[in-house]
């Protein structure tokens, strides 16, 4: 298994992603509050921080989803997405690890199958944590 990408300055609601997010007006910034409003909803456990420039959400501090945002886009990123169940074929990329979903609109198609990744992504990373844990 591989170590966890963890960030001990995660924290419960960062006022950084928020200014983050207030710096894109817009349908594209409408796009990027939505997502990040979904990584924070996952569970109480989830901790925040700006990471290279764009909003990160980590379970504890274990970071398993990120936003950003692009002229024509925004990126809902996964730190283990090559590892996820992707049953509708969102995810894009070719890193060992990462993976990503592109949302062109708020009314975008992907929006029900994303949330479902989200979930899985966020499941997957609190079972890591907590196999983590039980792991002398």
């Amino acid at each position: 298994m591989n170590a966890l990408f963890r960030f001990a300055s995660a924290v419960h609601r960062d006022a950084a992603v928020d200014r983050w997010l207030d710096e894109r007006p817009g349908a594209l910034g409408d796009v990027a509050r939505r997502w990040v409003a979904a990584l924070r909803a996952c569970g109480p456990d989830v901790r925040e921080l700006l990471h290279d420039g764009h909003p990160t959400a980590c379970v504890e501090d274990a970071a398993f989803a990120y936003v950003d945002a692009f002229r024509a886009h925004v990126n809902v990123g996964f730190f283990r997405g090559a590892e996820l169940a992707d049953p509708d074929g969102l995810l894009e990329g070719t890193g060992k690890l990462m993976r990503h979903v592109k949302v062109r609109r708020e009314d975008d198609p992907v929006g029900a199958s994303l949330e479902a990744l989200i979930r899985t992504a966020y499941d997957d990373m609190k079972g890591r944590v907590q196999r983590e844990r039980r792991t002398p």
